[in-house]
């Protein structure tokens, strides 16, 4: 994969700030989010903030506040729908995690939620977190987004947590354990079970300000697929090459499972140079946006360059 390193946008913040600033910025927002451990039931609202605060890359909020960037979306409306996505994503790991799907004990480096906390209330996490996903995004009406599209963004992020999306895409992981799935089925899963809401974050975030016109809609979906595709490359490469110290989870699960992945269907080396590809891609999708669109690109290539 290249290693050209990321470089400040025009304004002279570099990317590690500007990134490190919005990753603090989404904790605040789930922090206040989130039910207080001292709340009723108790062990359920700490397990809820076990599960979602203080770990991961924060991938996809950032792309709410890169995409918000783009259409001048206000800072609060683009909280709220950060939230609502890094829930979502949460409650998708919570219940990945569980013996009955990935039967996995890391997560974000600590011990996963069924591990911590139990089955029952570990599969209650992900049912919360669900519903408060769809609150969060509800109170964007509030801040100062539309009615219409609030109700366009929760159809957005519905869909893409939903069988056609995320949930499908596992449903069609479990179901190719042992198999060798050919290439076009592999991306078809992929696009689900990882770019769909990869691509509602990117969505979310522009729908919180100016409606993008056509020409913007079009490019920023040619990023979205880009992106999302390429996080699962990388992310299959990692499950090879990585360690569990790194990657805050069980490294070679993929291949000790048998599940189909870009490396086992290209080899390493293709899977590398389809990576390098996708992030050029966006790179152009970019360009053709304009300056306010940097971010956007900084985070292309925190995706295809991260070794966690």
């Amino acid at each position: 994969m290249s290693s050209r390193p990321l470089e400040p946008n025009p304004s002279g913040e570099p990317f590690t700030h500007w990134m490190a600033r919005r990753c603090e910025q989404v904790e605040r927002a789930l922090e206040a989010c989130l039910p207080g451990p001292a709340a009723r039931p108790e062990r359920l609202h700490e397990a809820m903030r076990y599960a979602a605060l203080g770990g991961g890359k924060r991938v996809r909020a950032l792309l709410v506040y890169a995409a918000g960037e783009l259409t001048g979306a206000p800072q609060s409306a683009l909280d709220a729908a950060a939230c609502a996505i890094e829930c979502i994503h949460a409650y998708s790991l919570v219940h990945d995690d569980l013996p009955c799907m990935d039967n996995d004990v890391l997560r974000r480096g600590k011990p996963t939620v069924h591990v911590a906390f139990g089955e029952a209330t570990a599969m209650l996490v992900g049912d919360a977190l669900q519903a408060l996903a769809f609150e969060s995004l509800a109170g964007t009406m509030a801040l100062g987004v539309a009615a219409p599209a609030v109700v366009g963004m929760t159809l957005r992020l519905a869909r893409a947590a939903g069988s056609i999306g995320m949930a499908g895409g596992q449903a069609i992981d479990l179901e190719a354990v042992g198999e060798t799935l050919p290439r076009q089925e592999l991306e078809d899963m992929h696009r689900r079970k990882t770019g769909a809401l990869l691509t509602a974050s990117i969505e979310l975030g522009a729908a919180c300000g100016q409606a993008p016109d056509a020409a913007q809609a079009r490019w920023l979906g040619s990023y979205a697929q880009a992106i999302g595709l390429a996080f699962q490359v990388v992310d299959d490469i990692l499950d090879v090459v990585g360690d569990a110290a790194a990657l805050g989870k069980t490294a070679g699960k993929d291949a000790e499972q048998g599940k189909p992945t870009y490396v086992s269907v290209l080899g390493l080396a293709a899977s590398r140079q389809l990576a390098d590809t996708l992030m050029f891609q966006a790179r152009d999708a970019v360009a053709a946006l304009g300056p306010r669109a940097r971010r956007l690109g900084d985070i292309a290539e925190l995706i295809v360059l991260r070794q966690s």
